[in-house]
């Protein structure tokens, strides 16, 4: 009899024990599923948060007015980084569980994962952008091949997909600049025809660390290098970018983003650079989640 009771102690042990390794495994969510409640409104889904950007960023203004506009209440804009962006949206993705993220075309995001753009019915993000190359008061007269080149430069989406997508499989910028520049001789040719070489002289081009403008910087810091020019490259924020074009402490950027993510900065600066016009078009910029949400518009965020 107390054998019995003995193994009777064991065996509510044994169960109880596998009930709750059960429900510790169950808490701590899987890859095979998403770890809320998908039939939950959205925004309780993801925390009624929107991963954003670098703060000084346009995108990030143009989303601030999003959630005033659209009457959004409780939801927030996270500040961070392109770098952190793409991350959370990797183990978001990775995972199937929801998230919200501030997008722009083109990234290499696109080609790895199945993405879509909320609707953006007030028109808040613009429609398309495009990309300028901006260079300070007097580049011409004092490095005129480079302003040259600059002038000339112009480019597709492709193209900057195809290096970016080259730096997100591991290749180094400057390696995957050139490597873009060997296979496509004849448009790189068309940038620098009749450009004297020169022999070390400097220049710097400014650029923020988004993966579309560390393409198109290494691409034409290397070109740039091709014909003798001692090339440096400053990463900054937005704003010190514009600035530095500006007061001269940079000779040019090749990745200003307009009418909209870098309207202000264009207004704020206006008279005190050379635009030297589109470089490239079909880009755009607004609200990106996963295919798999249920979810097409920023109005079905209320």
């Amino acid at each position: 009899m107390k054998l019995s009771l003995l193994e009777g102690k064991k065996k509510l042990m044994t169960i109880a024990l596998s009930v709750g390794f059960a429900v510790a495994l169950a808490g701590c969510g899987g890859q095979d599923g998403p770890a809320v409640d998908s039939s939950a409104p959205v925004g309780q889904q993801v925390g009624y948060q929107i991963t954003g950007i670098d703060p000084g960023a346009g995108l990030m203004r143009a989303t601030e007015r999003v959630i005033e506009e659209y009457e959004l209440e409780g939801w927030r804009v996270q500040t961070g980084s392109g770098p952190a962006m793409t991350a959370a949206l990797t183990r978001a993705y990775n995972n199937n569980e929801p998230i919200i993220v501030t997008g722009w075309t083109p990234h290499w995001k696109f080609s790895k994962f199945d993405l879509k753009y909320l609707d953006d019915p007030k028109g808040i993000y613009g429609a398309e952008e495009y990309v300028h190359t901006i260079a300070r008061l007097g580049l011409q007269e004092d490095l005129p091949n480079a302003y040259t080149v600059l002038d000339r430069f112009a480019w597709t989406s492709d193209d900057m997909g195809a290096v970016m997508i080259m730096v997100e499989d591991g290749l180094d910028p400057v390696a995957a600049a050139n490597a873009w520049i060997d296979e496509n001789a004849e448009t790189v040719a068309s940038w620098i025809e009749g450009v004297d070489a020169v022999d070390g002289d400097k220049i710097s081009l400014a650029y923020v660390a988004w993966d579309s403008e560390i393409a198109s910087t290494n691409v034409v810091a290397e070109v740039l290098r091709s014909v003798g020019y001692d090339v440096t490259l400053r990463q900054v924020e937005p704003g010190p970018m514009w600035a530095g074009v500006a007061d001269g402490s940079a000779d040019a950027i090749v990745g200003a983003w307009l009418p909209t993510t870098h309207a202000d900065y264009y207004a704020e600066f206006e008279g005190r650079f050379e635009d030297l016009g589109v470089n490239m078009e079909g880009t755009r910029i607004g609200l990106v989640v996963p295919a798999y949400m249920d979810i097409d518009s920023i109005e079905d965020l209320k």
